[in-house]
This record gives structure tokens, sequence and C-alpha cells, in this order.
């Protein structure tokens, strides 16, 4: 799937509020951030793929993935073209929050202390995400 064949998701808040966990919603669609160590995907080992866990689209590939001590699930770098950014000024300092191009979903924030070949840290909120083993299908993209 090639950035151009994604089509974005149009739903409501209050429509992706009915589909979810309250826990999730909080963290997608109201940009909360769940606590450090929470999430079981920080200690995922498993070859797979981790998916937006709003509309099921796939972002990051297992191979991408390292573990950088800070308690979240983190990615040196993003399926090609899955991922929007923006500015984030809610801590005062600038950081760039990304989010799930199809839905929207806040994900997590990115930053420039990952190991090679990107340098980048792709840190997500564990429940953003599901993770999907690679010798099972994913689910269908949900809309």
């Amino acid at each position: 799937m090639s950035e151009q064949d994604i089509e974005p998701v149009k739903r409501s808040k209050r429509e992706w509020r009915d589909r979810l966990e309250p826990e999730r919603y909080d963290i997608l669609f109201r940009d909360r951030t769940e606590r450090a160590f929470t999430s079981p995907l920080n200690d995922e080992k498993r070859a797979g793929v981790y998916i937006c866990a709003a509309c099921h689209l796939p972002l990051f590939s297992s191979e991408s993935k390292f573990d950088s001590g800070t308690g979240w699930p983190s990615f040196f770098e993003p399926l090609p073209g899955r991922i929007g950014t923006r500015r984030d000024f809610k801590l005062l300092m600038p950081r760039t929050e990304y989010h799930c191009i199809r839905c929207g979903g806040h994900q997590g924030h990115v930053f420039d202390d990952g190991p090679e070949p990107t340098g980048q840290r792709w840190c997500n909120n564990g429940l953003a995400l599901k993770f999907v083993p690679e010798d099972e299908t994913p689910p269908s993209l949900r809309g």
C-alpha cells in the first residue's frame, strides 16, 4: 500500500470514542500519554508489524524497534508514508508530535537521540498500537 492509496478516515471523536476502550481513546484522540513501563509492547521481541489501534494501518515494522530504556515502545523509523507530524508546545519546549496519517490518532513524539541508521527515536504510546506477529494476518483496515 503506497501513501497515495491511503484514504483518510473521516470519523468524529465521538464515533472513535464509541469504538475504542477509554484508555486508547484518551491517548489517540485526546493526545494523552500512558505511564512509562506500563505497555506489554515495550518488551515485545517477536517479528511482526505494529498497527494503529484505531484504524489498523500498519505504522512500524519490528525490524525498526529498539529498547530505548524510556519505558515506551521505540522505533528508529516508521513505515514510509504512514505518519504525519506537527509541532507540539504542550510542555513549553517545542517537540514533534506524530500521528497516524489515516485516522489522525496521536501516537507519540519523535526525538533525535535514536540509533543508526536514522538517529531518530519514534517514542510511541503502547496503547496507540497493536502488535501483529509475522505469522498472523493483520486485521482489515477499520474505518
